[in-house]
C-alpha cells in the first residue's frame, strides 16, 4: 500500500475511468502511492481488506456521486474507522449547503469539479501537514527558487538575496503556495482553505490582510512587486513581470 518515498498512502475513490487515470498518474508522479476505486461498494471491499492487515490510508480522496455506495456513506466508513484520517471529497455539486453537509459528516476538505491538479495535491498536502506528516519528497521539492527567493519548505524560510525575511506560520503558507506555482492566479477563496485549512467566509478579508503584511516585509528586499494583485480573481506569483 506505501511508497517507499513518501510513505504515504492515497485511497482515490472515483468512478469515472479517465479522471481516475489523471489523478492517479498525477498523485504518482508527485510521490504518493495511490490505490483506486471505482464504486463506492469497491472502496468499501478495499478498506476492509486494509482493516483486516491492520493498515490505514494516509489520505481519503473521494468522490460522491458513486455506482454502490454513494460517497457520504464512504466519508462515514472511513470516518468510523479512523478519525484522524484526512478526506477530501471531490464533486461536480458545489452549493454551500452540500460543503456544509460533507464536512458535518466528517470530510475535511471539498474541492468542487473540475478541479486543478496542482491544486488538489496541494490540499492532500495541507492535511498530512495538519495531522505533522510532510512527505519526504513534496511536490516541487524542498527548496523552491523564484527570482530572489528561496524557500526551503522543510525548514519553512524564506530568504531574499540570503537574508532571511520573518513569517508567520499562515503567512509563509501563503508564499509557499504562490512560490510552487508561479504566474498561477489563486483566488482569495483557494488561498484562505490552503493556508488555513478551513471554510472560507465570503468578503473576508483576512487574506488580503495577510498579503499586505507580507509585501511589508518584502519592501526592504525590493521584492514586494512580487506579489501581485489581480483585480476580481485574486492573487499570483509574477517575478518577471513589471510593477
Amino acid at each position: 500500500m506505501r511508497d517507499s518515498t513518501t510513505g504515504v498512502a492515497v485511497l482515490l475513490v472515483e468512478d469515472d475511468a479517465h479522471i481516475s487515470g489523471i489523478v492517479a498518474d498525477h498523485l504518482g508522479h508527485a510521490g504518493y502511492a495511490c490505490t483506486q476505486a471505482f464504486s463506492g461498494t469497491e472502496a468499501r471491499l478495499v478498506l476492509e481488506a486494509a482493516d483486516a492487515r491492520g493498515e490505514r490510508f494516509d489520505v481519503v480522496v473521494c468522490d460522491l456521486m458513486l455506482p454502490g455506495l454513494p460517497g457520504e456513506d464512504i466519508v462515514l466508513l472511513v470516518r468510523a474507522a479512523d478519525a484522524h484520517t484526512p478526506i477530501v471529497v471531490t464533486s461536480a455539486r458545489t452549493s454551500a449547503t452540500d460543503k456544509v453537509d460533507l464536512l458535518k459528516l466528517g470530510a475535511d476538505d471539498y474541492l468542487a469539479k473540475p478541479f486543478d491538479l496542482d491544486e488538489l495535491l496541494a490540499r492532500i498536502e495541507v492535511q498530512l501537514r495538519h495531522r505533522g506528516r510532510v512527505p519526504a519528497s513534496q511536490p516541487g521539492g524542498d527548496v523552491l527558487r523564484v527570482g530572489a527567493w528561496t524557500v526551503d519548505r522543510a525548514a519553512r524560510t524564506l530568504a531574499v538575496d540570503g537574508a532571511d525575511v520573518p513569517l508567520t506560520r499562515t503567512e509563509f503558507n501563503i508564499v509557499e503556495l504562490l512560490a510552487l506555482h508561479p504566474k498561477k492566479v489563486y483566488t482569495k477563496q483557494e488561498l484562505f482553505e490552503l493556508a488555513w485549512g478551513e471554510p472560507y467566509a465570503a468578503e473576508d478579508s483576512t487574506v488580503s490582510v495577510h498579503v499586505s503584511n507580507i509585501r511589508a516585509k518584502l519592501k526592504p528586499t525590493g521584492t514586494d512587486g512580487y506579489l501581485r494583485t489581480v483585480w476580481g480573481l485574486g492573487f499570483k506569483l509574477a517575478v518577471d513581470e513589471g510593477a
